[in-house]
This record gives C-alpha cells, sequence and structure tokens, in this order.
C-alpha cells in the first residue's frame, strides 16, 4: 500500500463511495440510497500526473452503535482516521447542514490532520448558492462537488493533488499473488482474513451478510506478497432477494475471476453442504487453485472420533476437487494458519509451473502404453504430442487424429498421470485435445 492516505469520511448517506468511484475512475464500491452499505475500509491505488496515493472510503459514521456491527464499522473508521494523511469531509448539499456533519468534524478536529471540506450531491448552481452554513465547521474553502455528475471534480482533484508529496520511482513491485476467501455466509470469512492479516482489516459481526463489498488488502507471509480479497457470502439464487446483496454476490464472483487461489471455508458445525458445492464448482470452472478450509474446528474437535474420517466424508462430499487439500482451521483463534499459508505457497508453485516440451512427451508415451485409447469407428485413437500453452492453471494441448473420441473418463486418467508424474497433486489441471492438421 502507498504510503500517503486519503480517507473520505462523513456522515451516512452523503454519497462518500459515490466520491471514491469517481476519483478512483471506476465502479469498485458498492452505491446504494440506504444508508450504510460501506461498513469496512476499501482501498484503491490512485496515480495521477505521477503521483500516487491510496485512497480510502470508509462507512458512515455510528456515535452511538446499537449493536457489534456498528461498534466494528466505528473502529473501522477510527482506524482509517489513524493511519490517514489527508482527511476529505464530505457532506450533502441537498439536506443542508445537519449535526452528524458537526459530529464528525468535532472527530475530525482531534487529528490535527489537514482536511478538505466537500459538499457533495451540489448537482446544479441553485443548490450551491445554499452553501454557506457549511463555512460554520470551520473550513476555509468549501468544494461543492457532484460525484454523481462529476461537477467540480476537476477543482478537488488539483486541491488534493497539492497536498501529494513529490514522489521518486520505485521499483517494480514483486507480483502478489491473488487470494479470495470464498464461501456460504457467516461461515467466517472476514474472520480469516483478520487472522491472515493480524489485525482487524474488516468488520466481523455474528450478523450473516456482514462484508458487502470485494475488500482488497496486501500483506506479505515469508517473503511472499499476498493480496487478500474478502468477499461477501454467497448464497442460492432463490435467496438472493434484495439488490444490494445481488450485486454483493455478482462482486464475490467477479473476484473469483481476479484471484489466483480461493479459500473456500466451511463450517465445520456444517459440513460440506451442497451450496458448498456450487461454489467450489464456480472456482473450479475458472481455473481456481483451491484450498478447503474448515473452519470453526476448535468447537467440535472434541466431539469428533475419527478426525480422518471426518475430513474424509468432506472430500467424498466435493470428491470432484480430490487434488484440494482439506484443512481444517479455527479462524477465531488462529489455528492453522501456519499451516494454510504454507500450504497456498505450496500450491501457487504448482499453480505456476511450466513444464518443458521434451519432458512432457516422454511422459506422454509412458501414459499412452500403460492405457491404450479407444478405437472410434474402427479407427484407432491416437495422441501424436503436447504441449504446455499457459499457466494459472497448468494448460496442456494434445494434438490427436479424433480428438472428438477421447472420453471424458480418458481426460480425466491423463490428468491425474500428469499430476502424478508432474508435482501437479494440489491444484486443476487443464487438459484441451485438437485435431492434428495433416502436412501437406
Amino acid at each position: 500500500m502507498q504510503s500517503f492516505i486519503v480517507a473520505i469520511v462523513g456522515a451516512p448517506n452523503v454519497g462518500k463511495s459515490t466520491l471514491f468511484n469517481r476519483l478512483i475512475g471506476k465502479k469498485k464500491a458498492i452505491v446504494d440510497d440506504q444508508p450504510g452499505v460501506t461498513r469496512d475500509r476499501n482501498y484503491e491505488s490512485v496515480t495521477w500526473d505521477g503521483k500516487t496515493f491510496s485512497l480510502v472510503d470508509t462507512g458512515g459514521f455510528a456515535w452511538e452503535p446499537q449493536g457489534p456491527t456498528e461498534a466494528g464499522l466505528k473502529e473501522q473508521i477510527e482506524a482509517a482516521l489513524a493511519e490517514a494523511d489527508l482527511i476529505l469531509f464530505v457532506g450533502d448539499g441537498r439536506t443542508g447542514l445537519s449535526p452528524a456533519d458537526e459530529q464528525v468534524v468535532r472527530r475530525l478536529r482531534k487529528t490535527s490532520k489537514p482536511v478538505l471540506f466537500v459538499v457533495n450531491k451540489v448537482d446544479n448552481a441553485e443548490i450551491e448558492k445554499g452553501l454557506a452554513e457549511y463555512y460554520r465547521l470551520g473550513g476555509e474553502t468549501l468544494y461543492p462537488v457532484s460525484a454523481l455528475q462529476g461537477r467540480g471534480i476537476q477543482d478537488l482533484k488539483e486541491a488534493l493533488y497539492t497536498h501529494l508529496p513529490e514522489q521518486t520511482p520505485q521499483p517494480e513491485a514483486e507480483e502478489r499473488i491473488r487470494l479470495a476467501v470464498i464461501g456460504r455466509p457467516n461461515v467466517g470469512k472476514s474472520s480469516l482474513v483478520n487472522s491472515l492479516l493480524g489485525y482487524e482489516r474488516v468488520v466481523v459481526s455474528p450478523e450473516p451478510g456482514t462484508t458487502r463489498d470485494v475488500i482488497d488488502t496486501p500483506f506479505e507471509y515469508r517473503g511472499r506478497h499476498y493480496l487478500l480479497m474478502d468477499t461477501a457470502g454467497l448464497r442460492r439464487k432463490s435467496r438472493i432477494v434484495k439488490p444490494l446483496e445481488r450485486y454483493s454476490v455478482l462482486r464475490a464472483i467477479r473476484s473469483l475471476d481476479q484471484c489466483d487461489l480461493a479459500v473456500l471455508l466451511l463450517d465445520a458445525q456444517e459440513g460440506a453442504t451442497d451450496q458448498d458445492g456450487r461454489i467450489a464448482g464456480l472456482a473450479l470452472e475458472k481455473g481456481r487453485g483451491i484450498i478447503i478450509g474448515v473452519n470453526k474446528w476448535d468447537l467440535i474437535e472434541k466431539e469428533i472420533k475419527d478426525k480422518k474420517a471426518f475430513l474424509e466424508d468432506i472430500r467424498f462430499r466435493l470428491k470432484y476437487l480430490s487434488f484440494a487439500p482439506v484443512l481444517p482451521l479455527s479462524a477465531k483463534t488462529g489455528w492453522g494458519r501456519d499451516k494454510l499459508l504454507n500450504t497456498l505457497h505450496r500450491l501457487y508453485a504448482q499453480y505456476t509451473r511450466r513444464i518443458d516440451t521434451g519432458p512432457l512427451n516422454q511422459a506422454l508415451k509412458t501414459i499412452l502404453s500403460e492405457h491404450s485409447l479407444p478405437l472410434k469407428g474402427g479407427q484407432r485413437v491416437k495422441i501424436y504430442y503436447g504441449t504446455q500453452v499457459a499457466i494459472k492453471p497448468p494448460t496442456f494441448v494434445f494434438f490427436a487424429n479424433y480428438p472428438e473420441g477421447i472420453h471424458f473418463s480418458y481426460e480425466r486418467y491423463l490428468a491425474n498421470r500428469l499430476r502424478e508424474r508432474f508435482g501437479f497433486d494440489l491444484c486443476p489441471v487443464r487438459i484441451l485435445f485438437r485435431k492434428r492438421e495433416k502436412k501437406k
């Protein structure tokens, strides 16, 4: 994460996330008319004219938390203020100055950090005429904007830019492993994220559906760089009623398009459910390296007589993920954390492994000799040679005379033998068959 951090803060429903999206130039934060949509700190690296900073979107202040979620939300905002170098206070130009705005600013004064006073939803000159009351907050300059329309954004950008320190070019950072934590609601995904990071990065609450955005956080473990993606819980489509939750599910699915590896988190008290199988199938379909994490192990460990059999039952229920490691965890206590990270390290090494064409075809000869291909229309199906064409996951193309005659069971056999021969025991392997063109 960049050293200079700009935090967007304000009362609920003043348009902070819309402003966040406008300043980063894309729709990342969820925007909805419902107050309290943003709960976690949402980071994005931004570069303007050679200067880079991290912009942080925060939830609306809950001054008198009514429950654990609101209390966690307030802690998230306090953490954002503590690490920020510059603060963008955001008010609502339509509703005017509110007691909540004044409470926010009183809190900001305690930070002794520079503040830019932004008044959002100023869609026209008529609204702008009524902003004088905002000067009571103590700011010398107001920045009236319409984050939705883009009005006034350039002036705000120029003011923000003057606060950014001069920066010298940095060497290119090491590639980060993009890791998604996926699973049904309330299985402990956010708790696992916090355990991996070693601090309260995301709000944790017993209320299902607490995490709504995909929250990206870089971290390092034993010299390996990761980008951790916490996602909203995936539910069956029939249970996704509210548009906001539907969008959260789409964001979680999109994270599978962006990640390299995924930890599918299960609840040990419930075992592997049909929905877990659907989620795993989605990750497998997208070719992601998968680890099955069995969370809340500390709650059931004493009750299980045969732990090995218990884990094997989970593997049986998700048998098409036969290559995926199954690891018991306790996100709450941190038990199993190091083993998970070490396994992720091994998995990524396999996920990015390349096999030279020579050794691959030597192995192919042995594999074919041990299990011949079937006949098609009286003709023997032949595989002539193969080559690896991609990583993430390792993908191999084999050229044959009748590729359409190769049954999926032989494809599975070939994939399993390649795993054995080249050490792909933890990751998916993709096999493609192509027809060899005849030489002219």
